[in-house]
């Protein structure tokens, strides 16, 4: 039986399972996902400190937004 790995993970959440798993994600990404992606990837280079804090203000503000529209 072969053992379950992981080609990697998108933003230190969502995780690959095969090789063409990232294809898969982007052939059928609807609003809702990409929402969803989008989010996940600025929360992950926040978490990196890749911004000021008025980036961050202006970033938090603006998933709060996108968030109530989910």
């Amino acid at each position: 039986m072969e053992e379950n790995k992981s080609y990697g993970t998108l933003f230190g959440e969502i995780s690959l399972s095969t090789e063409d798993h990232l294809e898969t994600i982007l052939k059928n990404l609807d609003s809702e996902n990409a929402k969803f992606l989008l989010i996940s990837a600025v929360k992950y280079a926040y978490h990196k400190g890749n911004y000021s804090i008025g980036e961050t203000e202006v970033i938090s503000k603006c998933i709060r937004v996108l968030c109530k529209q989910l």
